[in-house]
């Protein structure tokens, strides 16, 4: 009973941080003049009794003694609770002294209790964390503190006080209530199921082909801008309104295949989040779409060392110390490369471009070679000798100045195997061994 008592006492003391001190008296009557002035410009009354600060102050949170709520934590708990701390909240700011740190700290309660509002008034807090609609897959965004654009209505999304979800296949961003309105599928699934590009150069059909209405939302479009204004993407030729183009950039594979040209250019939402996620697909032959590009750029040619790549790659296969330090993962950002040495990204053209494939790919190449012929004596074994002139250093298929035999894969020096007009030593001996065992049974029914 003691105890409490005090406690009693104590929160009897200070019940209210905000009651002025009997020696504050002289300081309020000469900011009385500022606050009516303030009061006036805020439309806030003092003499309005629904402003009137009561003891309730401390119940909404507002108290700062020992056994308040942490900042951002009410008791208020519904609607009409908290507007009547809104309203107590901001008597108390026109009370307070200009610039003064309780001030300060009274108006940042003031917004916490309108951010608490309006999560009470928001119903999309009740909605499921994972939506599927039009092969979408969306789920609800946790993040509060950043700010992102709704790929539907083209507003902005605010976290604090909105709900909105995320495509994880497409990154489709939009409000909770603009999942309802989505029209396009995800490009995921295209993307899946047909992962190829539009090779023609800016296909245009003309505005009545798509009876001159927006590509993707069917809205009405027009040159002139009325009622909306008509914008054509680089990448399909077809033309879109504001809220499907918003004049993003990128790079156009047919520009860049037939043109070697990198320069990028305005797209469609849809068709940028269709080549952001086909950049890093090896869907380009460029050798069978434009054959001519390897003769008149100079970068392509130096790729030549994936061809190198893969004749290194059964030495690694067949090597346990290979397998083991994962010598192939120097190029897992980049696997096709030790299955062909046809297929190309995007991303790999604009790398050639830039110069930073050629280096990383010089790096890799010495990495493996080193290994090869120095590091691993499985994969030394494993060298060749030149049976035309039996002389000179162990040969491997990926040196410069060695020529291999297209039928038994032997290794020779490139002087000595296209100065030799005899045929494979290897291949020579293969024959004579096969005609030896199909003779060998014929010899013994003879007998």
């Amino acid at each position: 009973m003691e105890c409490d008592e005090k406690l009693l006492r104590f929160r009897q003391a200070h019940l209210n941080p905000f009651n002025k001190q009997p020696g504050q008296g002289q300081h309020d009557q000469e900011a009385g003049d500022d606050l009516s002035c303030r009061d006036s410009l805020l439309g806030l009354s003092h003499g309005d009794p629904g402003f009137q600060c009561s003891e309730r102050v401390m119940d909404l949170g507002l108290a700062e003694d020992h056994f308040s709520r942490p900042v951002g934590l009410f008791l208020a708990s519904d609607i009409q609770q908290l507007r009547q701390a809104i309203e107590e909240c901001k008597q108390v700011i026109l009370e307070l002294p200009e610039h003064s740190e309780r001030q300060k700290d009274a108006v940042v309660r003031l917004i916490h209790l309108r951010l608490k509002l309006q999560e009470l008034k928001d119903p999309s807090e009740d909605e499921p964390n994972i939506r599927v609609l039009l092969e979408h897959r969306f789920y609800k965004e946790k993040s509060k503190s950043v700010k992102q654009t709704c790929d539907k209505c083209n507003a902005i999304i605010w976290g604090l006080i909105q709900t909105w979800y995320t495509c994880t296949g497409c990154y489709y961003r939009c409000h909770s209530k603009c999942l309802n309105l989505i029209t396009k599928p995800c490009v995921r699934s295209k993307v899946s199921h047909q992962a190829e590009y539009e090779l023609s150069i800016c296909p245009e059909t003309g505005l009545d082909s798509q009876d001159y209405r927006c590509a993707e939302c069917r809205a009405p479009i027009s040159l002139r801008g009325v009622p909306s204004e008509a914008r054509q993407c680089d990448y399909t030729g077809l033309y879109y309104c504001g809220n499907c183009h918003w004049n993003d950039l990128a790079i156009i594979p047919a520009r860049v295949i037939h043109n070697w040209d990198f320069e990028p250019r305005k797209v469609s939402r849809c068709s940028m989040r269709y080549l952001a996620l086909m950049v890093s697909r090896p869907v380009l032959k460029l050798r069978e779409i434009n054959p001519l590009l390897f003769n008149y750029v100079e970068e392509l040619v130096e790729i030549r060392l994936r061809q190198d790549i893969l004749l290194m790659k059964p030495y690694f296969i067949t090597c346990k110390e290979a397998m083991e330090a994962h010598l192939l993962l120097q190029l897992q950002d980049r696997q096709h490369f030790v299955e062909n040495d046809e297929m190309y990204s995007l991303q790999d053209l604009v790398d050639i471009q830039a110069g930073r494939l050629s280096c990383s790919l010089t790096e890799i190449h010495t990495l493996f070679a080193k290994h090869i012929k120095l590091d691993c004596e499985r994969c030394q074994a494993k060298g060749f000798v030149c049976e035309l002139c039996k002389e000179g250093d162990v040969l491997f298929p990926f040196d410069s100045h060695t020529s291999v035999c297209t039928d038994c894969s032997a290794v020779f020096h490139r002087d000595c195997y296209y100065d030799n007009s005899t045929t494979c030593p290897r291949c020579a001996r293969l024959s004579l061994r096969k005609q030896s065992l199909f003779r060998g049974p014929s010899a013994e029914e003879q007998a």
